[in-house]
């Protein structure tokens, strides 16, 4: 028997226009639908902040595996995309749900499923800092959470 997980990814696009294009709820979902390919099952969701979910195998794949192949496939759009010589900070932020959902909405998260955070930006700690990375992570389990980073060197 097959057993899965699931994630849903929202998308924290913190950087100029001018470095990569923007993409639309439509074109973030079809990064994952391509990208991830047989390795996960991938739809577009009607949520006013989640667009994708994902469903993998979590005999093939622990949340964070899951978490860079998601990082792999937007690197690999934004390198055919880029205009500048270097690439965004790309960070996958990805923490469990443990508080009672607040809607019953198939497209919304459920508890025991991952909320991942993806965030173009132009400077990863300073987007961590902003957002209080450290504090937020600081009670939780080790294995609720993950963060996955790219840098282009």
């Amino acid at each position: 028997m097959v057993t899965t997980g699931r994630m849903l990814l929202s998308h924290n696009f913190d950087i100029s226009d001018s470095v990569i294009p923007p993409l639309s709820r439509e074109q973030f979902a079809q990064v994952f639908i391509d990208g991830l390919g047989a390795n996960a099952q991938c739809r577009l969701v009607n949520n006013p902040h989640w667009i994708v979910e994902v469903i993998f195998d979590t005999d093939s794949y622990s949340p964070i595996q899951m978490g860079e192949l998601c990082a792999q496939a937007l690197v690999n759009l934004r390198i055919s995309q880029k205009k500048d010589a270097k690439l965004p900070n790309t960070l996958i932020l990805g923490g469990i749900k443990t508080t009672p959902a607040t809607s019953s909405s198939p497209d919304s998260l459920q508890p025991g499923e991952w909320g991942v955070d993806v965030v173009e930006t132009s400077d990863a700690e300073r987007f961590l800092q902003g957002i209080g990375w450290e504090a937020a992570i600081a009670t939780k389990s080790p294995d609720s959470i993950f963060k996955v980073e790219f840098k282009d060197n």
